[in-house]
């Protein structure tokens, strides 16, 4: 092998300065084609310690967006060492409150002059029609803190506002830098709407992330051969339902693991995950086993199944690597 500076080869350094410029060169080129989606909640309004609020977590290229920002967003993103004031997006699936709970401690606590904050500019959301009345009460209810923090910090004041990008119909919502998110509508129930999914497509890899849904016919289209599909799941017991009629009309607005199964099988993404549980207990009555969630689901669909868990990441590229998470 011939040195760099080699002197009986004068093309030599030449030649080598310029393989590793190209090495170079090209590793951000490859890294950053590589989506890379982390659970940072996989719960659902039960207050518990292992699995916290929905949050989903995609990085693609130099973007960092936030999908939903449940109970304990701010926690996860804390444990995995991004600033908060790094999240450069935010989608909101719909309004309910487990959905949206964790919001203003990260738009709050992203703007603090720490390392983990440092918003300087005001942060931009997206979300079906009404997230912006949403987002004005949360900007009212902020107001004596931004004012307080303003005069005695010296804070940005455009750091704590929004930029507000509302929608009401199916299609893209966002397309920059490669990246482009699809937002479609899904049934959560009768009454409650707006409620809409999103698609992330960037550098050919793409990944279809479910708020709460039934079985819905619009998310399987548009999850047809996805590299990852992230879907919630709901089930109970028998026990539970004969103890409380009420957890039926819960289920009701879910999609059972039978039914996640059909999905799967019709969408045929490369991998399925499973989050958002919704794993209905009573007093008497525990709540579903994860074992028995994949159970059930395996009625239905044979395919590649993981059940995800709070800050599992998924690396899409040509394959789909899942690393759990290691403090």
């Amino acid at each position: 092998m011939i040195s760099l500076y080699d002197p009986r080869a004068c093309r030599a350094p030449r030649l080598a300065v310029s393989a590793l410029l190209a090495i170079f060169l090209w590793l951000p080129t490859a890294q950053s084609q590589t989506l890379n989606v982390t659970l940072l909640g996989t719960g659902d309004p039960i207050p518990r310690l292992d699995r916290f609020g929905p949050a989903t977590l995609v990085e693609a290229g130099e973007h960092r967006m936030l999908f939903d920002a449940g109970r304990g967003a701010a926690q996860r993103l804390g444990q995995l060492g991004i600033a908060l004031g790094d999240i450069d997006e935010l989608f909101i699936t719909h309004f309910h409150h487990d959905h949206l709970n964790g919001l203003t401690d990260v738009w709050m606590t992203g703007w603090l002059p720490n390392p983990f904050g440092r918003r300087s500019a005001p942060w931009r959301v997206w979300g079906p029609t009404g997230i912006e009345g949403i987002l004005d009460g949360l900007r009212q209810a902020m107001d004596p803190n931004i004012q307080t923090r303003i005069i005695d910090e010296q804070l940005p004041p455009a750091g704590a506002e929004f930029e507000v990008h509302e929608f009401s119909d199916d299609g893209v919502v966002f397309d920059e830098d490669g990246i482009v998110v699809t937002a479609f509508s899904v049934d959560h129930g009768e009454y409650i709407k707006p409620s809409f999914d999103y698609r992330i497509d960037y550098a050919g890899r793409s990944v279809v992330i479910s708020g709460d849904t039934k079985f819905d016919e619009n998310l399987i289209e548009i999850s047809e051969g996805v590299d990852v599909l992230i879907h919630e799941v709901a089930a109970a017991n028998e026990e539970i339902l004969n103890f409380d009629q009420r957890m039926q009309f819960i289920l009701d607005h879910h999609t059972t693991p039978e039914e996640a199964g059909i999905v799967f099988t019709r969408a045929a993404p490369k991998l399925a995950v499973y989050t958002h549980y919704v794993l209905l207990s009573a007093p008497r009555a525990p709540e579903v086993t994860i074992e028995r969630v994949v159970e059930r689901t395996r009625t239905t669909y044979s395919g590649p199944l993981q059940t995800g868990d709070d800050l599992m990441r998924f690396e899409i590229g040509d394959t789909v690597k899942v690393v759990p998470f290691s403090p």
